[in-house]
């Protein structure tokens, strides 16, 4: 059996692998759509009052699922990114090994965001999954609970974060 730490970092590193081998632009369209997908989810369950309501009605099981499947499903769109010509050629062109490096460190990001929320989500709904345990030292948790994704981008910083992505997104890709 592994700990929940152990399934975390092993994920931060497999994105990393993975980022390295898609290269740096492509990783960051995944960063800016986990960030919008943490923004929803900030958003409904703060501003929404029927969202709230219902979101505290449910059983964990069910809260888990709905935080986690649109993160995941936002997540996936993000890796669908279109073969684009501008991806192939000019300037986000993949050809020196500060490309691939950069690539790695914005996949660990990744993997850490993706993680680090599913993780956070599982914490809120009290564990609901039959198979997944919390840690046994109830401070290992609370510890990783202080800097996972949702916490750190809590009210007003994700607001912070879109902005920034969309300025980003238009100076750049634009």
């Amino acid at each position: 059996m592994m700990t929940l730490t152990a399934v975390f970092w092993m994920y931060i590193i497999l994105f990393g692998i993975v980022g390295g081998f898609r290269g740096w632009a492509k990783e960051l369209l995944v960063i800016f759509s986990i960030l919008l997908a943490i923004a929803i989810d900030t958003v409904l369950l703060t501003y929404v009052e029927p969202v709230r309501i219902i979101m505290t009605a449910k059983p964990g099981i069910t809260q888990f699922a709905l935080r986690a499947g649109l993160l995941l499903t936002l997540t996936y769109f993000g890796y669908q990114t279109p073969n684009l010509p501008a991806f192939a050629s000019g300037k986000f062109a993949r050809e020196k090994l500060q490309d691939l490096l950069l690539g790695v460190a914005l996949g660990f990001v990744n993997g850490y965001f993706i993680a680090g929320s599913v993780w956070y989500y599982m914490h809120q709904a009290n564990y609901p999954l039959p198979y997944v345990t919390p840690p046994t030292d109830p401070n290992v948790a609370v510890t990783y609970m202080k800097y996972m994704p949702p916490v750190l981008f809590g009210i007003p910083n994700i607001y912070f974060a879109i902005i920034a992505a969309f300025v980003f997104v238009i100076i750049v890709f634009v």
